[in-house]
């Protein structure tokens, strides 16, 4: 049972993604830790940054690795999203380009170009929309279409709310999470914790702990 690794980019530990970049002259470092209630799971760390001199594009790369009963290896690779449109224009796009490598058997193990779009509806609520190709070498159909929405809320200035689904057109993979993000006193870390499962009933419910530190 895997977790939708491809498809988290640089929306935290959150599986759907926002079209924002990070703050141009800033890096971060997002860990996460995702454990399902049988026992699989797997932890990651994703360094990024986005420079001053192209304010447009965040570039890092991720590092996962993965305990399971279909897979045990780490997976490295590149991450990139790009930002054509601010959200403060009224609606934000973007595209999102991740890969990751099997550092064991040198395989592709997952690879998305995915469509980014963020609607502000109030200066508190936005919504998210994802769609693109998915590549998941560790299921029975490896490409197929991702898909998946999120409602954010900002709750007070330093709590957010997250609530998403998510899915692949094969039908795998489709499901639900929840979970609040925690920024203390709106400074350079942001703590998150989640919940969520699939709706397979292969697959069980899964709680993600994560912490990104901006510098």
């Amino acid at each position: 049972m895997l977790p939708f690794c491809d498809a988290r980019a640089a929306g935290h530990a959150h599986i759907v993604d926002d079209s924002d970049v990070e703050t141009p002259g800033v890096c971060h470092i997002e860990g996460w830790t995702t454990n399902f209630l049988n026992g699989d799971g797997y932890a990651n760390a994703s360094p990024a940054c986005t420079m001053k001199s192209m304010p447009m594009l965040e570039i890092g790369f991720g590092y996962q690795h993965f305990w399971g009963q279909f897979i045990r290896a780490p997976l490295f690779g590149p991450q990139f999203k790009w930002k054509f449109t601010p959200v403060e224009s009224g609606v934000g796009f973007g595209v999102g380009l991740n890969a990751g490598v099997n550092l064991t058997t040198g395989d592709l193990g997952t690879g998305s170009l995915i469509a980014l779009v963020s609607l502000p509806v109030t200066s508190k609520v936005t919504f998210h929309f994802n769609a693109g190709w998915s590549y998941v070498r560790y299921v029975e159909s490896q490409n197929a279409v991702f898909y998946g929405a999120q409602f954010e809320a900002k709750i007070r200035p330093d709590l957010l709310l997250m609530i998403e689904g998510f899915g692949r057109s094969s039908g795998d993979n489709i499901g639900t999470q929840v979970g609040l993000r925690y920024t203390p006193e709106e400074g350079p870390i942001d703590f998150d914790l989640l919940i969520g499962s699939f709706f397979d009933l292969g697959n069980p419910t899964f709680i993600t702990f994560g912490v990104t530190v901006r510098f």
